[in-house]
């Protein structure tokens, strides 16, 4: 099954705030990497008004107060990505026929199959909803990656139209054929019940990612973890080596004042052996307490570390649109050498094939692993093909 995603490349980036811009009126002037940007002060936005600058390039240079960088985790895109969705977070929109074209999938061609003609009639109109999540993915420290994911639901059956997504993804990109929004006429009760039910779908499709980042803050844990230990294991060698110089001036005091006449000279070097022993002491203290802690394993450390690098992951709904499409009958006619046969599978638009084709020999479902390969004698998928079934 596919996960509907919309890259958040830099161009595309680029691509969706030039957009944004340019409909509040604004001006925009390219310098390679340096966009300086003119807002109007009659612009329907909480963006600053005046001069700005965006920088596109390497995000690396100190900024002054009207400057700010653009790239996918900056927080000038989420700030217009988040704006851009409140301006209109719902809409309606159309797929008629004649707005896709028709989907032959892979596994009904290929091989000596060749597909002559497919004729899709439609019987009736159904209701989709197709809702865009942004979901963010950070550390206190280290990572932040931001996502956007698409999931597209038939209203009457609640079924999960994948296909429907990525249609819905395509109209969305900033480079897509851009289509008329109308008002959209269901309740916001079905809405947010909508929302609960596919935000843990949502959660499910990018824990793939969410395991990757974490398994990356675990590393970067670690090696903070296993530096620390080792910088700690060379404080301990080195106050070894400080208590053990200072065990050796203590001896040496020890053997000079029983040597000395003066008295004068006496006092001074049992006060100064007392300083040291009090010296001693102290690093004898601090020693026992770093191989206490380094037994029971830095807990301490640990509990800041692994909490700077625990993951925060929100999930947010940016915008939900209506779909009407299209649902009936495609007809396609194969074509094998001398032999034609027609298949008739349920469809619709912008979501393809909605029903399986099984194989009339084994009845095992055609498909991407399982691929039609003959019709010769009846559909025959490749397992059958192959065993000379």
């Amino acid at each position: 099954m596919t996960d509907a995603a919309i890259p958040i490349t830099q161009s595309a980036v680029q691509q969706f705030t030039e957009q944004y811009l340019r409909s509040l009126d604004s001006t925009i002037e390219k310098h390679e990497d340096k966009w300086e940007i003119a807002i109007s002060e009659q612009a329907e936005t909480e963006l600053p008004s005046g001069q700005l600058v965006l920088f596109c390039g390497d995000p690396s240079a100190d900024l002054d107060e009207n400057e700010r960088y653009l790239h996918p985790e900056s927080s000038f895109f989420q700030e217009i990505v988040t704006e851009a969705s409140k301006r209109q977070p719902t809409g309606k929109v159309v797929i008629a026929s004649e707005d896709t074209q028709i989907e032959i999938p892979p596994w009904l061609q290929g091989n000596n199959i060749n597909v002559n003609d497919a004729t899709f009639t439609p019987y009736y109109d159904r209701s989709a909803i197709a809702i865009l999540y942004r979901i963010s993915i950070e550390t206190v420290s280290e990572y932040q990656t931001e996502l956007l994911r698409a999931t597209a639901i038939d209203i009457r059956s609640m079924e999960r139209l994948p296909k429907l997504e990525e249609t819905f993804l395509e109209y969305t990109l900033p480079t897509g054929a851009q289509i008329e929004s109308q008002s959209i006429d269901i309740e916001r009760s079905t809405a947010d019940d909508l929302i609960t039910q596919t935000r843990e779908q949502i959660i499910e499709r990018v824990q793939p990612k969410v395991d990757e980042i974490h398994q990356e803050a675990s590393r970067a844990a670690d090696a903070e973890i296993e530096e620390y230990r080792q910088m700690q294991q060379q404080r301990i060698e080195e106050l070894e080596e400080s208590k053990t110089r200072l065990s050796d001036r203590i001896e040496d005091l020890s053997e000079s004042i029983q040597q000395r006449g003066n008295e004068e000279e006496r006092v001074e070097a049992l006060q100064k052996r007392k300083e040291l022993k009090s010296e001693y002491e102290d690093l004898d203290t601090e020693i026992e307490d770093l191989r206490h802690r380094r037994e029971q394993g830095y807990p301490e450390k640990q509990q800041d570390v692994r909490e700077r690098h625990a993951l925060e992951v929100v999930v947010t709904p940016l915008t939900i649109t209506q779909i009407e499409y299209e649902r009936g009958e495609i007809m396609f006619e194969l074509e094998e050498g001398s032999v034609t046969r027609s298949v008739t599978l349920g469809y619709g638009d912008g979501i393809g094939i909605t029903d399986n084709l099984d194989c009339e020999f084994c009845n095992q479902t055609l498909g991407d692993n399982n691929p039609l390969r003959s019709i010769k004698d009846g559909l025959q998928c490749s397992q059958c093909y192959r065993s000379g079934s």
